[in-house]
C-alpha cells in the first residue's frame, strides 16, 4: 500500500478557489484503479493550508492516475509544499 500525505500553502484568499477546482480530480481519483482512498481539504487552523491524503494500492496504479500531474494553474497557486509518499508493508486495526 502507498500512502502520499502532506500539506500545500496557497494564500488564503485563494484556497476555497483552489479547494473547488480540485473537485474533478478527487472524484476522478476515488473513481480509478486501485485509489482506496484520496482527500483534498481546508485545515481547520491554518487559513493557507490545505491538507492532501492519498492512499492507493501500488506505486503503479498511482503514477497510472498522476499522468501529467495537476493543472498549472493549480500549480502556480501553490506557494510551499511538504507531500510525500509512504511505503506501508502492513496496517492493523486500532
Amino acid at each position: 500500500m502507498i500512502i502520499v500525505a502532506g500539506t500545500l500553502y496557497v494564500d488564503p484568499a485563494e484556497r476555497d478557489a483552489y479547494l473547488a477546482s480540485c473537485v474533478a480530480a478527487v472524484q476522478a481519483a476515488r473513481s480509478a484503479s486501485g485509489c482506496i482512498d484520496f482527500a483534498v481539504s481546508a485545515d481547520l487552523v491554518e487559513p493557507g493550508r490545505i491538507n492532501v491524503y492519498e492512499r492507493w494500492e501500488s506505486d503503479e496504479q498511482l503514477l497510472a492516475f498522476r499522468g501529467s500531474g495537476p493543472a498549472e494553474e493549480q500549480v502556480a497557486a501553490i506557494r510551499g509544499a511538504e507531500v510525500h509518499r509512504f511505503r506501508i508493508s502492513g496496517v492493523e486495526a486500532p
